[in-house]
Formats: C-alpha cells, sequence, structure tokens
C-alpha cells in the first residue's frame, strides 16, 4: 500500500487512546524484521531513519530512504516515514523527496529560547512542505555520547508551562517529553514520571512523544500510553536483539561465513521484539 503519513497514524492512535510504535532503522534487515513483526500483529508503524544512521550509511539519506519506501509499499499494514533526530537543517531540506512525512527536529541541547527559536524556523519550513514535524523539550539524555543529565533532575525535565507556550509558539506538531527516560539503555531500569506526565498531558493539546523507550518495562510503556503518550520511540531494543542473536548464532557455528545465515536470525530475533513492543503498548 501507499506510504502512510506520520501524523495520521499518530493522530488515529491519540483517537484510540494508544500509541504508534516508531522503530529506528539502520540496515535492510531493521526494515524487514519491523514490517514482519507488524504485520503479524496488524498493527500500522512507523520507520526512522535518524541523522545517525544517515551518517553511518555514508551521509547519504536515500538509499536506506528508497530501501524503506520500496518495502513498506508492499506491506499489509500501514508504514510511515519518519527522519528521526535531526540537526542539520541540511538534512531536514531533503526530507521531502526522500518520501519522509515527518521530522523530529531536535534543537534540545540549545538554551530554551535558541530552541525555540531554531525549531520555530523549522517547522515553518516543514509546513510549508507538508510535513509534520515533532521537536523536543527538556533533555532525554544518552545522545550522541553525551554524558546526560540526571534524567530525575529537575533541569532535564519537561516544564509543563514551558512546554505549553513552546509548542505555541514554535507550531510543532507533536513534543518529545523529558520524563525519566534515556536514550540507548540496554537495560531495561528506567522509570517516568507519571505525575509529570499527567500534568503535561493537561496542560497540552500536541501529542506527547516518547524517546528513550527501549529502557523501559513493561509496564512503564503500558502506564505510559495510559498516561497520554501516543508515539513511542524504539531503537536500541532492536540492536539488542540482533546482536544477541548474532553473537548467539556465531558462538554455536563458529565455522560460518555465509552472513545469510545470521542476518536471517538476527532479522527474526528484530521481528520479535516489534511484535513484543506492540503489543505493550496496545490498550484493549
Amino acid at each position: 500500500m501507499p506510504l502512510a503519513a506520520t501524523g495520521e497514524l499518530v493522530t488515529r492512535a491519540a483517537t484510540e487512546r494508544t500509541a504508534v510504535a516508531a522503530f529506528n532503522i539502520i540496515t535492510l534487515e531493521h526494515i524487514e524484521a519491523v514490517i514482519a513483526g507488524a504485520e503479524s500483529v496488524a498493527a500500522p508503524v512507523i520507520l526512522q531513519v535518524s541523522e545517525n544512521a544517515v551518517k553511518f550509511r555514508c551521509g547519504r539519506l536515500l538509499p536506506l530512504a528508497r530501501a524503506a519506501t520500496a518495502a513498506a509499499e508492499q506491506a499489509s499494514v500501514p508504514v510511515a516515514l519518519h527522519l528521526d533526530h535531526v540537526h542539520s537543517d541540511g538534512l531536514l531540506r531533503q526530507a521531502p523527496d526522500a518520501g519522509f512525512s515527518s521530522v523530529m527536529y531536535d534543537a534540545s541541547r540549545l538554551p530554551y529560547a535558541e530552541n525555540l527559536t531554531a525549531t520555530r524556523s523549522a517547522v515553518q519550513w516543514a509546513h510549508d512542505q507538508g510535513l509534520w514535524i515533532e521537536a523536543e523539550l527538556g533533555e532525554v539524555g544518552g545522545k550522541n555520547g553525551r554524558p546526560p543529565l540526571d534524567a530525575h533532575a529537575p533541569a532535564a525535565r519537561t516544564d509543563p508551562a514551558e512546554a505549553r507556550a513552546f509548542v505555541a509558539e514554535s507550531g510543532v506538531d507533536a513534543l518529545a517529553v523529558a520524563i525519566g527516560s534515556v536514550h540507548a539503555m540496554t537495560t531495561r531500569t528506567a522509570a517516568l514520571d507519571h505525575d509529570l506526565l499527567k500534568r503535561l498531558t493537561a496542560a497540552l493539546d500536541a501529542p506527547l512523544v516518547l524517546h528513550g523507550s527501549s529502557g523501559l518495562p513493561d509496564t512503564e510503556l503500558t502506564a505510559a500510553v495510559s498516561g497520554g503518550i501516543t508515539k513511542v520511540n524504539v531503537g536500541t531494543a532492536l540492536n539488542l536483539a540482533m546482536t544477541s542473536a548474532i553473537r548467539e548464532f556465531l558462538t554455536a557455528h563458529p565455522e560460518a561465513v555465509d552472513s545469510r545465515k545470521y542476518l536471517t536470525v538476527a532479522r527474526e530475533a528484530m521481528a520479535e521484539a516489534v511484535v513484543r513492543i506492540i503489543r505493550v503498548l496496545r490498550i484493549e
């Protein structure tokens, strides 16, 4: 089917009081695993390409984007493309021609006033191109090798009043909020501030996005969706599944040289992770 629009999937999730899962992709195996997992539970899904993934792919956005588009068009469930954690205006401007319906423009590393100015400029350009745009306020740490703030420190958290003003003045369509999760966690031990989430949900009309979800137990993810999160970003959980499967296969088969053998088990492991996460996010 044709590519879905991220904004439509998030709006539908909000209406149904659930959340749409957004998985970060790096390889073709990631793409195939995410779509296979989503198809097996008949769920819409978002494929995300981060600026870091573009750097890994030799600085070229189109090869991975074209592969994702081709796979999405053959999927039996709605699949959208989202450009994630974009700092570069040059990369932002590649999004429409590469098939992306949405962008997460990340100026959260900047002081509030500078974040607002940069984001407002990005929003104006993105909306002129028909793009749905997400931003971040507060600090969901662990990205780009920067030492994160204590996720529970007041300075790292998203302030509801500030968030309300930021959304109104920037014009963003969705806001990633810092409520205790951290990017790139390999253990599922993080805990969210559900009282803060409740206050953010009450303060904002815009959809709320949760980053750093791989570090959260299932109970925390379910509570986050019940509390108002409508888009959940997942990256490290897929990489953990992939790496663990490859490591186990090569340990059992040290003579193996055919990459298809270990990439097959890696793809299957990632698809299983996708199924588990989507099921956790469904509130039925």
